[in-house]
């Protein structure tokens, strides 16, 4: 009989790995080294253990992590400066009679002590001082991506989240998707021989304008939203979806869709991050218009030689959606001396099957699994280990498209040092001055002090 039992777990075992393998395309001998070796998430302290959860930013983005995050917590409270979106969350989480509490200003949020995590997905000129504030206040934080706006803010939520002892997971979810997993899985334990070139393609951004001021919408505070950013008159344009295409708040596509390819790329090649990036703007801004460079490319060198260019497609929607079925579609290619392989959201292919269909050796290098991101993140909550895209990773990854989007504005070629953290060489001063940027007052480091 026990026989029996472990023949048909077995049965249904390979029965699940065939059926898997068969909707992604992936390899059946990944899906099945996966499955067998995936750890059981830690038991809760109680039987109604879910943890307090607040969102701070309710936008589309915000809401959707939100609705993730209640499949293992209760949403109990929410933060907008805009009165809208605030709105809009308490009617999205409102059930069985329980209503979330509505805040304007994240740091009333954090002074309740039924809140146990934080969903950061504020525009990135506020993730930093959101994610500051909330380590301080002993609050664990799932962090929209790019960790930051600047190179700078980096290293400061780094410092915190170790100081404080705060589990942090930055929003990079492809590195929980099983197809970008085995890509880089691949490439670093040498499939491809000796890697040469990887290069990545991200949805060129949006280039119009110029755009007219107008009033402040009812219910938007615009200077708490613009905090650290510079003051300017309300441009409908400069708020909500569409702030990643200006500089004051973001970095353009190479900071959106460009902290999610780059960071995979990253990954596969095991560094910390490049010694040399170049950029080449290929279209200029439009005057009065988005400020954050719509088509560019930009080269990386790494210590070992492997060179990666990011470069933007116009076959792809900002969301990454088609725009020409017949163009380049976004993603990352990996080049070495003996094939390449092709990753994407919807594929992975490679010059030889093989590359692909030949199982890893019992003793390769296993990068860390994690199939369901936010999951991943509540799992460490738990056990207080590192998730997947902990503080340093959100940050090295940040740093990349970061360094893409100085090498864009100063033109030419800079150097970086990444265990210093530091541009070196000749333009290292100019360099360096746009590591971090002036914070207006009062939306400074002393606003959470």
């Amino acid at each position: 009989m026990i026989n029996k039992r472990i023949q048909i777990s077995r049965r249904s075992f390979l029965r699940t790995c065939a059926v898997t393998a068969a909707a992604t395309g992936l390899p059946a001998w990944f899906i099945e080294r996966d499955l067998a070796s995936a750890q059981p998430a830690p038991k809760p302290v109680a039987a109604n253990d879910r943890p307090g959860i607040a969102l701070v930013g309710c936008g589309g983005m915000g809401r959707g992590d939100a609705s993730n995050a209640s499949r293992f917590g209760n949403i109990i409270a929410v933060c907008d400066v805009d009165d809208n979106h605030a709105d809009e969350a308490v009617k999205q989480f409102s059930k069985n009679g329980k209503t979330p509490a509505k805040f304007s200003d994240f740091r009333k949020l954090l002074e309740r002590r039924d809140v146990q995590i934080i969903i950061n997905a504020t525009p990135d000129h506020w993730h930093t001082l959101v994610n500051l504030a909330a380590a301080r206040a002993g609050k664990d934080v799932y962090g929209e991506k790019p960790l930051t706006l600047t190179i700078d803010e980096g290293k400061h939520v780094v410092a915190a989240v170790r100081k404080h002892k705060i589990v942090l997971q930055t929003g990079t979810q492809q590195r929980s998707d099983k197809r970008f997993h085995l890509a880089a899985e691949l490439v670093r334990n040498g499939r491809l021989g000796k890697l040469q070139q990887i290069t990545v393609w991200l949805p060129a951004g949006l280039r119009e304008g110029p755009f007219s001021t107008s009033s402040v919408p009812a219910g938007l505070d615009w200077d708490f939203w613009l905090g650290q950013a510079p003051r300017v008159d309300y441009v409908k344009e400069r708020c909500h979806t569409t702030f990643r295409y200006w500089y004051d708040y973001s970095g353009g596509t190479m900071t959106d869709w460009g902290a999610h390819h780059n960071d995979i790329a990253r990954w596969a090649v095991g560094l910390s991050g490049p010694v040399s990036v170049e950029g080449k703007v290929l279209a200029q801004p439009i005057p009065g218009g988005y400020t954050a460079f719509s088509e560019y490319e930009v080269n990386f060198t790494y210590a070992n030689g492997v060179i990666q260019t990011a470069t933007t497609t116009r076959a792809d929607t900002i969301f990454g959606t088609i725009a020409d079925k017949n163009g380049q579609r976004n993603g990352i290619k990996f080049e070495g001396s003996e094939g390449w392989i092709w990753v994407s959201r919807a594929a992975i292919e490679a010059s030889n099957d093989e590359l692909l269909r030949t199982p890893l050796p019992e003793n390769a290098e296993r990068l860390y699994t994690s199939d369901d991101h936010m999951g991943n993140f509540i799992d460490c909550v738990r056990s207080r280990k590192a998730p997947v895209a902990e503080a340093e990773v959100g940050h090295r990854s940040a740093t990349m498209c970061h360094l893409g989007v100085i090498a864009l504005r100063l033109g030419g070629k800079l150097h970086w040092n990444p265990l210093e953290e530091k541009l070196t060489g000749e333009r290292a001063r100019e360099a360096n001055a746009r590591v971090s940027r002036e914070m207006r007052k009062p939306y400074d480091y002393s606003f959470i002090a």
